[in-house]
């Protein structure tokens, strides 16, 4: 049984490997998970977020969200959902104030660092850096030879054939972004094991009867030791934090009624298509309450532009108010339910038993899958869409084979001859300090710092920076 006292462990990570503990000056007011969000508001990860993609890559339309919108929405929902929990949690006495307020916060902190690791243009970035994997070793069957004779070959392999960003985010939180040492953010514990999202490594995942906190990879072999000193701290062991999974839950709830949203103010579908869409998605039993959600918003504008008819909106602007009020509409809605389901599966939630998702699990289930189908179906698809998908995977495929280049021959201490070591000096000092400490201390093979060297650059840069990397390096 998991108890909140260890699952709050307010230690640091450097701490927890032997290092000094961090400074704390006498007037200091702010907890150590205080200090964690604004750790995470100052530093240059979320800040590269504002040119990353949510939907649209590239977008110019300045009201669409960008990954750093999308978060710091999360992170609100996180903040809100998790007050609300503590509230309860209070009221029963299975916490006291205080540890109400670091749940709160660290909720907040991990909305807001969520998908620090995505790579430039979203999702399908993630499947542009697997895709040039698998394609290298179409063409070359002993690209991982290196691998062969380690005894986590497989892991090795997944956690490049099947790259995912929240192990990307693992791991830049913990190592990449460098302050004064090499432990990252340098974040608490508790933090820490609230942001690990999913809790499998990369060879276990996929599997028949996985818990849905296993579906996708939730770390790197290269941080196993982050990780297991992580679970020892905090109690986890191998189960997920319930933190995790109001943020989890948050963020399901931001993009599948947000994303509409933008869909709706990009004109890639219209509010008439959506009153259709969403009950056609659902299931027969959910879609009178899900034509009662949507005509609640369009009432709810109507009643206004009735008493205000000199703010009549029309068109577009009429579209996209409707839009606005059913995202709040729906976010109340799950929120109540997401709640509920808390204090349902609590008891699962702390001894690790749990293997569902809280939205899964309530009432809002159907209407949050409706308006992700139809976010499927009418928004990620739009040719708009594709067209800067397919952009960014050329983008993204070729950067990586011009640095592979100037990575593939680099022994740790010594870059590539030729050319190769130009190529290698084009890559950030940070992430070369970091290739070249692990290549001396880790017991991994190198090849597999290699591989990782360019996926954390690449990973690191920001739409435009991609693109405008790209445009200078291949035809000036």
């Amino acid at each position: 049984m998991m108890d909140w006292k260890n699952l709050l462990c307010p230690q640091r990570i450097r701490e927890l490997h032997g290092g000094r503990a961090s400074a704390r000056d006498e007037q200091e007011l702010r907890t150590e998970f205080d200090r964690d969000y604004d750790r995470a508001v100052f530093s240059t990860p979320v800040r590269r977020l504002q040119d990353k993609t949510q939907v649209f890559p590239l977008e110019p339309h300045d009201a669409v969200r960008t990954r750093l919108t999308h978060s710091m929405e999360v992170s609100t929902l996180a903040r809100g959902l998790a007050r609300a929990v503590t509230r309860r949690l209070v009221s029963t006495q299975r916490i006291d104030p205080d540890q109400a307020s670091g749940i709160e916060v660290i909720a907040a902190t991990c909305g807001l660092i969520h998908d620090v690791g995505n790579p430039p243009f979203g999702h399908a970035g993630e499947k542009a850096i697997s895709s040039w994997f698998k394609n290298r070793v179409e063409r070359d069957p002993g690209f991982f030879g290196e691998f062969d004779a380690h005894p986590l070959q497989d892991q090795l392999r997944q956690d490049f054939l099947c790259f995912e960003g929240n192990a990307q985010t693992l791991r830049i939180v913990s190592k990449l972004q460098l302050l004064a040492d090499r432990h990252g953010l340098n974040l608490t514990v508790g933090t820490l094991s609230a942001a690990m999202k999913y809790t499998a490594a990369s060879h276990q995942t996929g599997k028949t009867g996985k818990a849905v906190s296993e579906h996708k990879p939730g770390y790197f072999a290269s941080e196993q030791g982050v990780v297991d000193k992580i679970r020892k701290a905090t109690g986890t062991q191998t189960a997920r934090n319930p933190i995790a999974s109001l943020v989890e839950a948050s963020d399901d709830t931001i993009y599948a009624t947000v994303d509409l949203e933008d869909g709706v103010k990009k004109g890639v579908i219209t509010w008439a298509e959506l009153e259709q869409a969403i009950p056609d998605e659902a299931p027969s039993a959910a879609r009178d309450f899900i034509r009662e959600q949507l005509k609640a918003a369009s009432d709810y504008i109507s009643s206004h532009i009735e008493h205000e008819p000199e703010l009549a909106l029309k068109g577009r602007a009429l579209d996209e108010a409707k839009a606005q009020h059913f995202r709040t509409v729906v976010i109340a809605k799950t929120k109540g339910a997401v709640l509920q389901s808390f204090d349902s599966h609590y008891d699962a939630l702390m001894n690790g038993s749990y293997r569902g998702e809280l939205i899964a699990d309530s009432t809002a289930n159907a209407l949050i899958q409706a308006c992700k189908e139809v976010g499927r179906k009418h928004v990620y698809s739009s040719a708009q869409t594709l067209r800067l998908e397919l952009l960014g995977r050329r983008v993204i495929h070729d950067l990586m084979d011009l640095f592979w280049e100037g990575v593939a021959l680099h022994d740790g201490v010594t870059p590539g001859p030729g050319f190769a070591g130009k190529i290698y000096n084009l890559l950030s000092r940070n992430y070369r300090a970091v290739f070249e400490q692990a290549c001396k201390q880790s017991p991994l093979p190198k090849s597999y710092h290699r591989f990782q060297l360019v996926t954390d650059y690449v990973c690191g840069m920001t739409d435009t920076f991609a693109c405008k990397l790209h445009s200078e390096l291949t035809h000036g």
